[in-house]
Order: structure tokens, then C-alpha cells, then sequence
């Protein structure tokens, strides 16, 4: 990404041929030719500047953090190379994407790790259209510089044929923590001593700029390997227009956006309140860590200003229909997450991966899973190669949200419907690392 600065809507898109800001190109290895791929992905370990004295050596892609912002026309197929550099096996995982098993980036679905040196080529056609992301997709056990604690993720947005274009310029946002380390006071969990949004610390990388008058469409993603993130903008309101990527049927204005790992946000902004301000989190400790970026208005000057905003619980059902859900489904399917008597294992239906029993499904029928949250902690699920309709959250119903990761609050219960519209084996699981780690995972299997 051009340092943090936004992109106007027609360099965005002037980027063109299926991608945006990305190395390209693969030649020849080894005295082997090779026709070129459309996009190349380098897995390498760089040593990060997250700010001032704030040096962290993580994996990362094509040498940035956050990797290379790419860019795919729905439909039209491509061709990727991902290049191991790294001494360990690794994956990609193309998050939000309905693609095939093989490719999909997940071990439990049969796509092959890339070995340390190694190289893999993805054949992908991009579907559905909207924000998605990549990512490293593997186990890290109580190993904090592996997976999803790396800095192993980027932006991907698959744009519609057509696409009437509703905004000005886009802002590309990703969140992330470092420095993780177990925190034995209570239940153990991961803690972090920094946060970063694009890879930078508050106030360590250049400034988000805009124009008063823009409308800005803000394209959040968690990259988080554990955290559920609140982000605000003081002096201005968010009109939310897709939850991971899918439009909502209602948009809705909020003040504060919420994300669990994995989870992304489109919103638009009016930037019609000139001044030095900080898009960031709430909660004050977080934000002196790291999290939060600065917008700066064309002309404005002065240290970049935060006021508090107003608490308010998030709510998926006030961006669905008001209609009732969508047909009967063919079959519910029960599924309760516990926490193990005995340790930190991870229960589905009283079992822990890789005992779980899997989801069975039948092509073309639709699946109301029911989540059953047994637990104290929030749980950000996601099914990969698919999409998912909110059809009730708590005890509210609701139609039209379509996602691939919700959070299932503590002690609550979600139920979405699935149609069984492509055949593989598909992972499910939880997105927060190690609870996945620990054997939150099932698979969801076609049958005939």
C-alpha cells in the first residue's frame, strides 16, 4: 500500500487487470520456464517498523505489512503463485472466496501445505464480489510468531462486473496486534504489548488524507489473530453498506464499528467535519499501544484529536430485512461450544477436533446450523467457501445479512442458513487462533 494514504476511487480502479499494487510476475525458477502468474505472493520474514524503537521480526508478504493490496474482477479467473521463502511449511488461505477445496488454503480440506523454499500456483476464479482477504491459515499452537500472529495478511477485493461506485476514494484499513504473550491472570488467553492499523502504530506512519466534501468508503478488515476490535471516528458517523463483504440489506449510521477476527466492514463516511482527527479504538489503553490512525483533512493542522463516543452494543439485526427469514430450511442442525472440564480444549457437540463429528450436507439444500454458545467467551465463526444468512441473533430475528464470520456473544445462541451450493470439503471453525488451536473445528462434508 502507498504508505497510509487513501486511494481516490479512480486510482483504485485505474490499477486495473486483476490487481492492484502487487508484485507480479513469477519468470523462470530454477532454469524452468514458467508463463507468468497474474498475481505473486512471497512468504519471507521481514523486520517490521512499527514506530519509533518499535522493531518486530514477523513473516509477511512480498516484504509489507499488511501484504500487497490486491485487486480481482468477479469472474474473471487468475492465476496465483505463492513462494515460500520461509524455513517452515506454510498456507494461504483466501478468505471470503467460493473456490475449490484444493486451493481454498486449508490443510483439513485437502489443499497441499507449501513446503519451506516451495512454491504453489492457484488457478481462482474470484467469487462473490466485495472485501475479502488472505491470510496464513495453519496451526500455532501456544507458538505466538506462527499463523495469525504473524504478519502473514492483506486486502482483497473482488470487484462486481458493474460497479455504480457510491464514493470518492477508498481507505484501506487493517488491524493487528504484536508482541503477544499468555496472560495467566484468569483464564488463559493471548495479551498484547503493541497494536498497529496498516502496519503502523498511532501517529508512527503517514496520515489518512481527505478533502471535506469526499465520501469515503472505509475498508476494514480484523486481521487479528485473537481480538474483537471496536473502532470509532469522533466528529463523524459511519454508514455501514456490507458486513464481510456483502451488502446489507438495510444500511445503517452507527458511531462505532465492531469486528471479531476475520470479520470485515465496508463503511461510508462524509467527511464533512474538517480537523486532525483519530480513527481508532476506544479503549484508551489499546489506543496509546498502537491502534489507531490518524485523518487529516486537507489544510488542517494541529495534533490529531479523540473525544469519546457513546457506548452502544453492536447489532447485525439492524442492518437485516424486517421480513421474516428466508424458506424452511431442509434440516437444522444443532451445534454447542464448550470449553473442556479438563484444560483449554475446545468442544462441538461434546467433541474436540480432530473427533468432531462433521456437518453432513447434501448439494443444492439449505442448512439452518444453529450455534449454541456455552460458554463465558464471544466466538467469531467462520465456514469457509461459503456464505452464510443471519436468520436470528439472541432472540431477535432477522433475513438479508449475509456473512462468513459472525461473533456468537457468551451464552447466546446465533442461527444462520447455509445452501450446500459448493461441493468439497469445507472447514469449519472458530476464527479466534487458539480456541481453533485448542480444537474449535469441524468439517462440513457433501454427500450424495
Amino acid at each position: 500500500m502507498p504508505a497510509i494514504d487513501s486511494l481516490t476511487r479512480r486510482q483504485f480502479l485505474s490499477l486495473g487487470g486483476g490487481l492492484s499494487l502487487a508484485a507480479l510476475g513469477c519468470g523462470q525458477e530454477n532454469g524452468t520456464e514458467r508463463s507468468a502468474a497474474d498475481i505473486t505472493v512471497r512468504i519471507g520474514e521481514i523486520t517490521l517498523d512499527l514506530g519509533p524503537r518499535r522493531l518486530v521480526k514477523t513473516l509477511a508478504y512480498n516484504g509489507q505489512v499488511p501484504g500487497p493490496l490486491l485487486r480481482a474482477t468477479e469472474g474473471k479467473p487468475i492465476v496465483v503463485d505463492v513462494l515460500n521463502e520461509s524455513k517452515d511449511s506454510e498456507l494461504v488461505h483466501w478468505h471470503g472466496f467460493h473456490i475449490p477445496s484444493e486451493v481454498d488454503g486449508a490443510h483439513e480440506e485437502g489443499t497441499p501445505h507449501i513446503p519451506a523454499r516451495g512454491r504453489a500456483r492457484y488457478a481462482i476464479t474470484p467469487s462473490p464480489a466485495g472485501t475479502r482477504w488472505y491470510h496464513s491459515h495453519g496451526d500455532a499452537g501456544r507458538d505466538l510468531d506462527k499463523s495469525t500472529y504473524t504478519g502473514q495478511f492483506g486486502m482483497f477485493v473482488v470487484e462486481p462486473r458493474g460497479d455504480p461506485g457510491r464514493y470518492d476514494l477508498e481507505i484501506p484499513i487493517l488491524l493487528h496486534e504484536w508482541e503477544g504473550f499468555w496472560d495467566h491472570d484468569g483464564p488463559m488467553e493471548v495479551a498484547y504489548k503493541l497494536f498497529s492499523v496498516n502496519g503502523k502504530m498511532l501517529g508512527a506512519g503517514e496520515p489518512v488524507r481527505v478533502r471535506a466534501g469526499q465520501r469515503a468508503l472505509f475498508r476494514i478488515v480484523n486481521a487479528s489473530a485473537t481480538v474483537i476490535h471496536r473502532l470509532a471516528l469522533p466528529g463523524h458517523v459511519f454508514r455501514v453498506v456490507a458486513l464481510d463483504g456483502n451488502d446489507v440489506p438495510t444500511p445503517q449510521n452507527v458511531r462505532a464499528l465492531e469486528l471479531g477476527p476475520g470479520e470485515r466492514i465496508d463503511a461510508v463516511v462524509e467527511m464533512k467535519n474538517p480537523g486532525v482527527w483519530v480513527l481508532g479504538s476506544p479503549n484508551d489503553k489499546w489506543r496509546a499501544a498502537g491502534m489507531g490512525i490518524v485523518i487529516e483533512y486537507a489544510d488542517a493542522t494541529g495534533a490529531p484529536r479523540w473525544a469519546p463516543v457513546p457506548a452502544a452494543q453492536w447489532d447485525y439485526t439492524i442492518f437485516g430485512d424486517t421480513r421474516s427469514a428466508s424458506a424452511e430450511p431442509d434440516a437444522r442442525v444443532p451445534l454447542v461450544f464448550k470449553e473442556a472440564d479438563s484444560g483449554h480444549r475446545w468442544l462441538i457437540n461434546g467433541k474436540s477436533f480432530p473427533k468432531t463429528d462433521p456437518i453432513r450436507v447434501k448439494a443444492d439444500r439449505r442448512y439452518r446450523l444453529i450455534f449454541d454458545n456455552q460458554s463465558a467467551d464471544a466466538h467469531p465463526i467462520h465456514l469457509h467457501r461459503h456464505t452464510f444468512e443471519l436468520v436470528r441473533v439472541a432472540d431477535t430475528p432477522t433475513a438479508g445479512v449475509m456473512k462468513d464470520v459472525v461473533i456468537v456473544p457468551a451464552w447466546k445462541k446465533v442461527e444462520v442458513d447455509v445452501v450446500a451450493s459448493n461441493p468439497g470439503p469445507t472447514l469449519f471453525h472458530c476464527h479466534q487462533q487458539f480456541h481453533m488451536d485448542q480444537g474449535f473445528k469441524a468439517m462440513l462434508l457433501y454427500q450424495g
